[in-house]
């Protein structure tokens, strides 16, 4: 497996700095937000162009961008908003073409401007539908460009399970419209007593169009709110997963997340062990 990390999660310093110390970690790809990264002022369309992506490219230093990260509310209510929304996502694609990144990543949002969970309407067919519609010019940019779209499923998100994933792949019919499988962002205390369930179906659905997976560990407090933190340091049980990685998606890449620079090591460690022992 190829293991990666998220950029911003690692030690402070420039792109190149931040780079040379996620290698010396172990990783061998990453999950790059730019905004977060270098400045929030990099979610502007205005700033992508080959230079950029060359300067990217050569401040990683050989790490691979596993996802190019563009989390954004497509289902923003506004239409301005969502126009504005959609040049970003263009921005984001053409970089990604340039850089060969492998996937932009997105969630799925929330049909409010807050991009808030909202039980009542986030979980409907119309929100779905409405998603759909507002993706889909996104992925015909994607195919124009040559590089792929991926979704994150998120249980306070439109796009909560594999089943709403499967509809959403299905409805727009593109080879440049992946999954990123978060196992962890599909559980909530709603589910968590199916856990497994929950996942395998996930897997089941969408494994094939599985692009990337995310790891990082959670613990059940009782509340709404799951706290997640560096994988090994939770309640998950990534045994599914992992076993699903290895033997049906040889050298997928897997990026950490909620790691911090002085755990990130030990929980790209645990990780590899648990592959290691699997036959």
């Amino acid at each position: 497996m190829s293991l990666g990390i998220r950029m911003h999660d690692a030690a402070p310093g420039t792109l190149a700095q931040r780079a040379q110390f996620v290698k010396a970690q172990g990783y061998e790809c990453v999950h790059l937000a730019l905004s977060k990264c270098i400045s929030p002022a990099y979610m502007d369309p205005m700033v992508a162009s080959p230079g950029l992506a060359g300067f990217v490219k050569k401040s990683l230093d050989g790490l691979d961008v596993a996802v190019l990260g563009c989390y954004l509310n497509l289902t923003h209510p506004d239409e301005s908003v969502y126009k504005d929304t959609v040049a970003r996502y263009v921005a984001h694609l053409q970089l990604a073409h340039w850089m060969g990144a492998g996937v932009v990543g997105t969630e799925t949002g929330n049909p409010n401007p807050e991009y808030r969970y909202d039980p009542e309407h986030s979980h409907t067919d119309a929100a779905l539908e409405m998603f759909i519609r507002r993706v889909e010019p996104v992925v015909k940019n994607a195919e124009k460009l040559g590089v792929t779209l991926a979704i994150e499923p998120v249980y306070k998100h439109i796009v909560c399970d594999g089943k709403r994933a499967r509809r959403v792949l299905d409805a727009i019919a593109s080879p440049n419209l992946q999954i990123i499988l978060d196992p962890v962002n599909l559980l909530h205390p709603d589910n968590l007593h199916r856990r497994d369930e929950v996942i395998a179906e996930a897997i089941e659905l969408l494994g094939q169009d599985i692009s990337v997976i995310h790891i990082k560990d959670y613990v059940n407090n009782g509340t709404d709110n799951m706290p997640c933190m560096a994988a090994g340091l939770g309640e998950m049980d990534y045994s599914a997963v992992l076993r699903f990685a290895k033997l049906k998606k040889p050298h997928i890449q897997m990026t950490f997340e909620e790691t911090r620079p002085d755990n990130a090591q030990a929980a790209r460690e645990h990780i590899q062990r648990m592959l290691d022992a699997i036959e």
